[in-house]
């Protein structure tokens, strides 16, 4: 283990460290492929905790609420608090300092547990890259437990999409949720599909924040039967939250709709769409692969208990 011998000051981000955020950044992504959260707006600097010495920040660690359970749901269900925690590349293996990082980001996380609703548990996650294996091996020895694993998708833009018919019974449309009760519409549907981890309403308002952000929608009548979510993240699309409701599956309405949103992101002149999908689920996999997508990496997620 590599030790340091000079002080560490630890404190939340600040404007004038951007600088120094770039160098890690780069430092952190250099050699591997690294899940690397960006600090985002200034709110969201009170969840950003960075470790400084000699005038470098050696390490960055943030915390952030993702899934919130909406009233009425079974008891078993857990809220979410997700952290990320990454060091300069040479102090991967710094556990004094990644210890240091992690008990502000802990507390943190319990601090934003008790703004959620109290009758449902909370759970302490964190996703990393499979090979980033020390720092996947700092969380289990904190006893952190496998959650999930996700293959991350690419499809290339410039490629040509396949033309998918859609029945005459159904109708596409995009659906911008422009209303308080539109959202609350989508976050019960939403919820019906992934009940272990509803998006929420402070997520979807992220989701909505992104660049070209739109959803994707199919309606049978006035019922909404399947849709999606896609935006743009840097240079490439994402597609988020791809779903099709139990009675109205295996109609094309998924590759419909997938088609769609690559369409979209190739009008905007991007060159590759990218989403995530869980390993064990072998029908949205084949799914995926039918409309060109591409299996690149795999991300790990782990949990504990937040008591």
């Amino acid at each position: 283990m590599s030790q340091s011998s000079t002080e560490i000051f630890i404190r939340t981000f600040e404007n004038g460290d951007m600088p120094l955020l770039g160098e890690l950044y780069r430092s952190v992504t250099a050699k591997e492929n690294a899940t690397f959260w960006w600090v985002g707006d200034e709110d969201n600097w009170s969840n950003v905790y960075c470790a400084f010495e000699d005038g470098k920040m050696v390490a960055k660690g943030q915390v952030s609420i993702i899934n919130v359970v909406p009233p009425g749901r079974p008891k078993e269900n857990n809220h979410s608090i997700y952290v990320n925690l990454k060091t300069l590349s040479e102090r991967e293996n710094d556990i004094a300092l990644l210890d240091k990082v992690y008990q502000y980001l802990f507390i943190r996380a319990h601090q934003l547990k008790e703004t959620l609703p109290k009758e449902y548990g909370t759970i302490l996650c964190v996703g990393n890259d499979s090979e980033e294996i020390a720092n996947n091996q700092f969380f289990i020895q904190k006893g952190y437990l496998h959650l999930n694993s996700l293959y991350s998708m690419n499809r290339d833009l410039n490629t040509q999409i396949p033309e998918i018919k859609l029945q005459e019974e159904f109708h596409f449309s995009y659906w911008k949720m422009e209303t308080t009760n539109e959202e609350r519409d989508y976050l019960d549907i939403e919820a019906e599909i992934w009940p272990d981890t509803p998006l929420g309403h402070n997520r979807l308002s992220e989701y909505k924040n992104n660049k070209l952000w739109t959803s994707m929608v199919i309606r049978h009548t006035d019922i909404i039967v399947g849709g999606l979510m896609v935006w743009q993240e840097e240079d490439h699309g994402v597609i988020e939250d791809v779903f099709v409701r139990e009675p109205w599956r295996k109609r094309g309405i998924a590759q419909y709709l997938l088609t769609q949103a690559l369409k979209y992101l190739k009008s905007h002149q991007l060159q590759e769409a990218n989403l995530m999908v869980l390993t064990t689920n072998k029908s949205a996999l084949s799914l995926y692969e039918s409309v060109g997508f591409n299996t690149e990496n795999e991300e790990i997620r782990y949990y504990t208990k937040l008591k």
